[in-house]
């Protein structure tokens, strides 16, 4: 079983880039795009700080999704969603914790960008073809 996973690793850390960037620019399609139609970004202003997250949400999930950057990306998304945590669910209450405040899947994505950043992007990625992984 060991060979196969330590074989597989890689691998499986590709489809974590490819993945967890893919769901970040979904967050970035919602606002920018329209696409899906989230009601709550129905009015979205560009210049506002939910229209400037998708902006960066649209960049470096399509960063993330070809591998391009990688690295340099997964820090800077790991720092957006740590903001989006702080800004958008635990400015209430210093002590509330994510399941309280709805902010679990901001500190995964927090969490495993920052992995990301210090893994790097796996063997599937445009970084890995340049000899930059």
């Amino acid at each position: 079983m060991s060979a196969l996973t330590s074989s597989w690793t890689p691998r499986i850390l590709s489809l974590l880039r490819i993945v967890t960037g893919y769901l970040l620019l979904t967050h970035g399609t919602a606002k920018i795009l329209g696409f899906p139609k989230v009601d709550m970004f129905a009015n979205l202003q560009i210049g506002s700080i939910y229209g400037i997250a998708g902006i960066l949400e649209l960049i470096l999930g399509v960063l993330l999704v070809i591998g391009l950057f990688s690295r340099f990306a997964a820090f800077i998304a790991s720092g957006l969603c740590a903001f989006a945590y702080f800004i958008g669910h635990a400015s209430g209450s210093t002590f509330a914790t994510p399941i309280l405040n709805g902010g679990e899947a901001a500190v995964l994505f927090c969490f495993a960008f920052l992995y990301l950043a210090f893994a790097g992007p796996g063997p599937w990625s445009i970084d890995a073809g340049r000899g930059k992984a």
